[in-house]
């Protein structure tokens, strides 16, 4: 089925407000219960539930000041191809840029929900961020 332009584009701001609101059980919501995440680092995840389960878990060891800007996006149908760099503040208040790319594809299924999505970045080059961020003074949270 294919939905209408409109609704595609409100629901993917919806979706990026979610992600930017860093509430991540609301942002699993936004999949479908039978959706899937494939997460070129993480793996694959069939299902809201296991959708959840992971992205509660990797983000708990994030910093709650990680941040996700668009910095491009495009819609063709029901498919939303997207830029959201991620970002990671500046731990001596200064304006030093610690990021690296991402590319994020959707699916969308209808009533603000997404069935697919596929993150894709180098996996190597979010490391070397984040120990040039902790260097610099950056930490994580304690589990």
């Amino acid at each position: 089925m294919t939905y209408d332009h409109a609704e595609v584009s409100e629901a993917f701001e919806h979706f990026v407000a979610v992600g930017d609101s860093g509430d991540w059980n609301a942002w699993a919501d936004l999949h479908t219960i039978d959706g899937v995440w494939n997460e070129c680092h993480l793996g694959r995840f069939e299902g809201r539930e296991a959708i959840r389960a992971a992205i509660t878990s990797v983000m708990a060891q994030a910093p709650a000041e990680m941040y996700f800007p668009v910095e491009w996006s495009m819609i063709d149908g029901d498919r939303v191809v997207f830029y959201p760099a991620q970002h990671l503040p500046d731990p001596t208040g200064g304006d030093t840029v610690y990021r690296f790319g991402c590319v994020t594809i959707l699916e969308y299924a209808g009533d603000g929900q997404w069935s697919y999505q596929e993150d894709i970045y180098n996996p190597n080059e979010g490391q070397r961020v984040f120990e040039q961020w902790i260097e610099a003074g950056g930490t994580l949270p304690t589990p």
